[in-house]
């Protein structure tokens, strides 16, 4: 038997391909981009992820929270040179006006400003809301406004949130309404209580009932700032022309320095083109004072309430915090360029 001597074969083309190690795709740096880089060192080409798309989802949200939250307490948003007392209204319920009232309170807060929350309605839904007692028994507005009792006596500091306090409401504001009118100077009742504070504020954001009675007027008549929220819904735009048109009135019989200042669109659903319909319609209509925030739809903002907190609170690295925290944010902004209101 003969043997034949092992001699090497020489692999094909296609088999040497085939044993290749496999390697990642590697993009590669066009001459278009080396001559960016060497021209502008700060230069970023379009191939290169972002930090936010570089970053993990939970990162993304972590960082959202940390600012949110702020917990050193360093990163401030701006404070008004004088107080801004913002009526926080709209006859139409459910479209969101005590989830803004307590959600841009406790944001203005965390980031350094005074705020003061006046519980207006009776539901008293701003109160369980900053987890402040209101039940029977417990001093609230209705002192205030009825008995003429001090608004330092009856505000409470709001547990866990520094520089903010809440006047709360309790059921007994419900017959306010009735017992209103007889009283004198029933319309600036709370004007008053608000300018005989002892403390001053940066911000004092009043609650309204949803509805156009004497709690409501007497909300207009103290506040120099109405902030309008706007559900992204076509019911939200009928009754809009009576706010306004009850908001001239009291403008040109009780307080001549009332304007409609901020308007918020809230509930906003992206997957629909109502949604953006009304947002064109609000947007055309009232122009600058529409924020660039907008709020979305979010489960996370419901279910805050339910645990007796704020969702900046609650869930602060989710889309309704962040759009609550960026809405706060732009108000603040806009009181330092165009300062209002007068001190409280």
């Amino acid at each position: 038997m003969r043997f034949e001597s092992a001699v090497p074969h020489q692999p094909t083309a296609a088999a040497a391909r085939d044993a290749a190690p496999l390697v990642p795709d590697v993009p590669v740096a066009s001459a278009e981009s080396l001559a960016a880089v060497a021209a502008d060192p700060t230069y970023v080409s379009r191939e290169t992820p972002t930090r936010e798309e570089d970053d993990p989802p939970l990162a993304m949200e972590a960082m959202r929270a940390v600012q949110i939250l702020n917990p050193s307490g360093e990163v401030t948003m701006p404070r008004p040179d004088r107080t801004r007392v913002m009526c926080v209204a709209n006859q139409k319920g459910g479209v969101g006006k005590t989830t803004t009232t307590v959600n841009l309170a406790v944001a203005l807060a965390l980031h350094g400003n005074r705020v003061l929350v006046v519980d207006l309605d009776p539901q008293g839904n701003a109160s369980t809301g900053l987890n402040v007692p209101h039940h029977t028994g417990i001093p609230d507005v209705y002192d205030c406004l009825i008995n003429s009792v001090p608004l330092a006596e009856v505000a409470q500091a709001v547990e866990g949130i520094p520089n903010l306090w809440c006047v709360p409401a309790t059921i007994d504001l419900a017959g306010a309404e009735i017992e209103l009118v007889s009283v004198v100077a029933r319309e600036s009742r709370l004007d008053r209580a608000i300018a005989a504070y002892p403390g001053q504020f940066d911000y004092v954001f009043i609650d309204c009932p949803p509805s156009l009675g004497l709690l409501t007027v007497n909300a207009l008549v103290a506040a120099q700032e109405v902030l309008i929220p706007i559900q992204c819904e076509y019911y939200a735009l009928e009754g809009l022309n009576q706010l306004i048109n009850n908001i001239n009135l009291v403008r040109q019989h009780l307080n001549p320095k009332l304007d409609v200042s901020t308007i918020l669109l809230t509930m906003y659903d992206r997957r629909t083109r109502l949604a953006d319909a009304v947002e064109q319609d609000v947007r055309n209509h009232f122009g600058d004072k529409v924020l660039q925030a907008v709020i979305p739809r979010n489960v996370r903002v419901s279910e805050a309430p339910s645990y007796g907190q704020s969702v900046m609170t609650y869930d602060p690295g989710s889309r309704g915090a962040t759009s609550y925290f960026e809405a706060a944010q732009e108000i603040a902004e806009r009181g330092v360029k165009e300062p209002v209101g007068r001190n409280a």
